[in-house]
């Protein structure tokens, strides 16, 4: 059984999410392009946006690299 999350988990990964969402459409990317650059399937990214999943590091790894980004910038 799935333990519920603190609050504060739970915010700061939509905060992540908005992070991530602000960079890909300031690089112009839509969540398709972008799935398509990062090799990532655009459900995982609308979730990781949406803040309801938590992202593996290697997805974060992709999303910063695509980004021309440090990981520390998504999850500071």
């Amino acid at each position: 059984m799935p333990r519920e999350q603190p609050q504060w988990i739970i915010d700061r990964r939509r905060d992540l999410g908005d992070r991530v969402r602000r960079l890909r459409l300031n690089a112009d990317h839509t969540q398709e392009s972008f799935a398509e650059l990062t090799g990532i399937d655009r459900r995982t990214l609308q979730r990781i946006e949406a803040g309801t999943s938590d992202p593996r590091y290697s997805d974060l790894l992709r999303i910063a690299a695509a980004l021309d980004q440090r990981v520390s910038v998504l999850v500071d």
